[in-house]
């Protein structure tokens, strides 16, 4: 089974924007919940934000009002617009493909990919 694939990381400065990109094999087709989250240095993922495939949003509190995501079904990719970044949002980004209460069971079946990193200078 193909993972998933990161991009658009990078090194920003406080206020500046990034928009990151994450190709899911079966998105689209397979209906599948696409699950941005983030690890920093030393500690486990954490869930911040997820689509399901009619397009509805979720974010957490950390990231709401600052982190946009959004999908694009043609091309099986996802995108989180992240604006006005904090040094604390320096971490490595994942996304994940997960089944949900519509998405066949192959959406849980996809791999973890390598995440990009986001680093945000004060």
């Amino acid at each position: 089974v193909q993972p998933v694939v990161e991009s658009g990381g990078g090194s920003v400065q406080a206020g500046e924007s990034l928009k990151l990109s994450c190709t899911a094999p079966g998105f689209a087709n397979n209906r599948c919940v696409l699950n941005w989250y983030r690890q920093f240095a030393g500690k486990p993922r954490e869930f911040i934000s997820q689509i399901d495939n009619s397009g509805r949003t979720w974010y957490t509190d950390s990231v709401k009002g600052r982190f946009t995501i959004s999908a694009d079904k043609v091309k099986d990719t996802v995108y989180l617009q992240m604006n006005s970044l904090k040094p604390d949002d320096t971490a490595t980004y994942f996304c994940k493909t997960t089944e949900g209460r519509t998405g066949s069971r192959a959406c849980d079946q996809v791999d973890w990919g390598q995440g990009t990193q986001v680093t945000v200078s004060s």
